[in-house]
């Protein structure tokens, strides 16, 4: 199949079809992010969609899932994402569940009614980057929202019976920050109460503006160590109803699998473990982690 530029998905979508029916990130201003700096956003025509959905067909008519890219394709025209999600549903006899990116914004510039016709119509998941709870924090990566912004978007979310997967990035305050940021990245996260919890630990590749912070030594990256440190801490305070949560990403020092609440007690001593025997040979080394 043919795409402009670079593909991201996340993990969980990864037997996915992806449908490109934007291109880039309409917001594309974090600074810890280099994912879509050499796109501008668009969104693609009923033309080139369809267009897209019949290469899908060639490629795997017996699709059960598909994830539509890019950035945060939820920007998109309800109406015209309505009709894309029908001629989904109707071409693939055997799909289940389509997924997609939800920048905060976008979800909040949607109605509770938009929301709730997308899932009618077979929207499946929607996968939202909180990254921080940390006022300053937001601010500072220019992620162009307030955690109270967050937390309504992530319950609007929730109010229309969405499947909602939250991602937060260890390390993102540094090492000034690293206790403000678990510590309110756990309250925005268990004000949401997603389906599922990400957490990735903070890469900075060179190109992205916060490398230059760190540079100049404004800004420090927290060791692995001081990562888990931060990670137990977010987790230690979670007030969630059911919340499948994962750090098997490949950024991560630690993987971790549970469900929380009732893993919890199991989750902690895991990594208390690590951190009480300080046992770096158990970590992810450097050279083996991704983004």
């Amino acid at each position: 199949m043919f795409y402009e530029g670079r593909i991201y998905r996340p993990p969980s979508e990864a037997k996915s079809i992806i449908l490109q029916i934007t291109v880039g990130c309409q917001h594309n201003a974090c600074t810890f992010c280099t994912m879509y700096k050499d796109k501008s956003f668009r969104i693609k025509s009923h033309t080139e969609i369809n267009d897209i959905i019949a290469k899908a067909l060639v490629h795997d008519s017996d699709a059960e899932r598909i994830f539509l890219a890019d950035g945060d394709a939820i920007a998109v025209d309800s109406l015209m994402l309505v009709e894309i999600l029908d001629q989904l549903y109707e071409k693939f006899p055997r799909l289940k569940r389509v997924g997609i990116y939800g920048g905060p914004k976008d979800i909040l510039a949607k109605s509770p009614q938009e929301l709730a016709d997308l899932k009618a119509h077979g929207l499946t998941i929607v996968y939202l980057g909180v990254e921080s709870g940390n006022a300053e924090i937001l601010s500072s990566v220019c992620k162009g929202v307030t955690p109270e912004q967050m937390i309504a978007a992530g319950q609007k979310l929730k109010a229309s019976g969405l499947t909602q997967s939250c991602t937060v990035i260890i390390g993102l305050g540094g090492k000034v920050l690293s206790n403000e940021h678990a510590c309110d990245t756990a309250r925005v996260i268990s004000a949401i109460d997603p389906d599922f919890l990400g957490a990735l630990t903070l890469m900075v590749e060179a190109e992205a503006p916060l490398a230059k912070n760190i540079e100049r030594g404004t800004f420090q990256l927290l060791s692995p160590l001081e990562s888990l440190t931060e990670l137990r801490a977010l987790l230690g305070q979670l007030n969630v109803t059911h919340c499948v949560f994962r750090s098997n990403h490949a950024s991560n020092y630690l993987p971790l699998r549970a469900t929380l609440p009732d893993d919890r007690s199991n989750l902690l001593q895991t990594i208390d473990k690590v951190l009480q025997n300080q046992a770096l040979e158990q970590l992810r080394p450097e050279w083996w982690r991704g983004l």
